[in-house]
């Protein structure tokens, strides 16, 4: 009896080592997987939720870097859709993307550290598609134009500090 005790306890113990090692991976700068000592990003073990996988991955600080839900979790091939959020290491948005199968489409947005508003725009699959604008630090409007399948078309208007 005490045999197989200690042989559970071990093997439970071995188990336990595994999965732990197993629940944090690593990326660095180009998110490629890596060591701890060469990491920048991490990504705990994603959570399910309704059909989704909730990923959330992390600076090495510990201050989050991304957020969204993918349908897949294969890496550097995550299926995201919906909104998936980016944030500064001062943990400020850094952008905002809406993803569908994958593909970027729908709004999106970008935003200086301080928080301001960048850019905004949309993307249809994975092109840049309608209106267009450019904010500068202040919140004013920089330029603002269209594009059409990724290409910029049509009347570009650039606003000038002076202009205001």
């Amino acid at each position: 009896m005490k045999l197989k005790t200690n042989v559970f306890f071990i093997v439970f113990g071995l188990l336990s080592v595994g999965s732990f090692c197993q629940e944090t991976i690593w990326f660095d700068a180009n998110y490629t997987i890596t060591t701890i000592e060469k990491a920048t990003y991490y990504r705990p073990t994603p959570k399910e939720k309704r059909n989704n996988v909730l990923i959330i991955d992390y600076y090495k600080n510990g201050k989050k870097y991304r957020e969204g839900k993918a349908k897949s979790v294969v890496l550097n091939n995550e299926l995201f859709r919906g909104v998936v959020t980016y944030y500064y290491p001062n943990e400020t948005i850094f952008k905002k993307i809406t993803y569908k199968k994958g593909v970027i489409d729908g709004v999106y947005q970008e935003y200086y550290k301080t928080g301001e508003l960048k850019e905004s725009g949309r993307y249809n699959n994975g092109k840049k598609n309608g209106n267009w604008k450019l904010y500068n630090k202040s919140g004013k409007i920089k330029s603002k134009g269209t594009y059409r399948d990724g290409e910029k078309v049509g009347i570009w208007k650039i606003f000038y500090k002076n202009a205001y």
